[in-house]
């Protein structure tokens, strides 16, 4: 992994500049060929300074270097100041140290560390003066979720003499350290009840800010809920009804609090609080098809989410509006855009040929192995995710335009980007149907 690292802190000065934006998406490209070669899908491998590769840690890293990409993609022709490539490249370098750490305080420290560059971003580059109330909730949300984290590491750090997730196993059965461990990832998921913040942040972050944020940030909660359950299983047996409840009625909640969002980027950061309540379900389900399900979602939903904001972006950057009851009719303007826009909305309500539908199909096994009477449930929230999906696509490209529409058609270099968000979600399936 030190490899790697070198390699990116070498090209620091490229990520400086705001006229190679091409050149740095492609430097982030041959990094994902140097990680897709590695062989470590059965044990811990590439390992070098407290940093390695598994199963778990290898996808989301891949997935890392494929966001990050598109989020310099994104950026051509909207921004041209270098400080916002360099915030971007600062955000890849902590997901990647977070995704690949082997010590549970490296974890900690790069977990926490991307709440910096995420506020600067949202800050500096935000759309509307309730930018700055964004960054407080998001701030205070980590904080006060994440602090007690820290003094529960250095208890371990003093009980077991180690912080290596292969060491660290817990054989308390004291409740509230349960709570101080799994709440600060639930946060980051985030879990309904928690979520507020989410839809907050989506809505004033700028283009590359919501994409960063629905494709990696959301998975560092799950990431981190995985290794967690290993360390201490005996209280997540315990007490997994609880989060299982909370989450299997919040989806659905949440489900409906998006058939009445105005503004579009809202209802696709709604829509992310509702998926990533499924992935805690199969994850505290705690079976090999709820943790393979969760996982796969995660990578799913990173893709699927971030091409939605990207597309919304691309609408607001012509319209000057996010709202639902200015962006009408659309298809009469940028008809090439309404298949991209339909197949991600399809893909969004987890359709057939998408990994979606792979990971929701696993995910409803475990959850009703765990509890029968979860697949009315199941099947309220998936009903609920293909309304509001269809929702968001009939109202924005359907209906009677506005003539005070004037825009040009879709570029070649915006076509790139959404295409490849959306061709990991169907090849992904093949794959995996080629190895069983």
């Amino acid at each position: 992994m030190m490899s790697v690292f070198m390699y990116m802190i070498l090209l620091t000065p490229l990520f400086t500049s705001s006229s190679v934006l091409v050149m740095q998406s492609a430097y982030l490209l041959i990094l994902l060929i140097m990680i897709y070669m590695t062989n470590c899908l059965e044990f811990f491998g590439f390992i070098s300074y407290n940093m390695g590769l598994d199963v778990y840690s290898y996808c989301l890293i891949c997935l890392s270097f494929v966001i990050g990409s598109l989020m310099f993609i994104s950026m051509v022709g909207c921004y041209s100041m270098s400080v916002f490539g360099f915030l971007n490249f600062l955000l890849t370098i902590s997901l990647l140290i977070n995704f690949s750490s082997l010590n549970f305080l490296y974890m900690y420290i790069s977990f926490e560390f991307v709440l910096v560059p995420l506020m600067v971003l949202i800050l500096g580059w935000g759309y509307q003066p309730e930018r700055l109330m964004s960054g407080m909730y998001l701030f205070f949300y980590t904080a006060f979720a994440s602090l007690p984290l820290l003094m529960l590491i250095l208890y371990m750090s003093s009980m077991y003499n180690s912080l290596f997730f292969d060491y660290l196993i817990l054989d308390s059965q004291l409740l509230l350290i349960h709570l101080v461990l799994v709440l600060v990832f639930m946060v980051k998921f985030p879990m309904y009840l928690v979520h507020y913040w989410l839809p907050k942040a989506h809505v004033q972050a700028p283009v590359s800010g919501s994409m960063i944020l629905a494709g990696l940030m959301l998975k560092i909660g799950g990431y981190g809920l995985i290794r967690v359950v290993v360390i201490y299983e005996y209280l997540f047996i315990e007490y997994s009804y609880v989060w299982f409840s909370v989450s299997i009625v919040g989806s659905f909640l949440v489900g409906l609090v998006c058939l009445v969002q105005g503004d579009i980027k809202c209802l696709i950061a709604f829509s992310s609080v509702s998926h990533m309540g499924l992935v805690i379900m199969g994850l505290v389900t705690m079976s090999s098809w709820g943790l393979l399900g969760s996982y796969l979602l995660m990578l799913g939903h990173g893709f699927c989410s971030s091409g939605l904001f990207y597309m919304a972006n691309m609408l607001y950057c012509r319209t000057l509006s996010r709202s639902f009851y200015l962006n009408k009719g659309l298809m009469a303007y940028i008809p090439s855009g309404s298949l991209i826009w339909f197949l991600l909305c399809v893909f969004n309500m987890s359709c057939p040929p998408s990994l979606n539908f792979i990971s929701e199909f696993m995910i409803l096994i475990s959850i009703m192995s765990f509890w029968s009477y979860s697949f009315y449930w199941f099947v309220l929230i998936s009903f609920m995710c293909a309304c509001f999906s269809y929702y968001l696509y009939s109202y924005s490209f359907h209906g009677v335009y506005h003539n005070m529409y004037s825009f040009s058609s879709i570029t070649v270099m915006e076509y790139l980007c959404v295409a490849i968000h959306l061709i990991p979600l169907t090849l992904i399936p093949v794959f995996m149907m080629n190895l069983l």
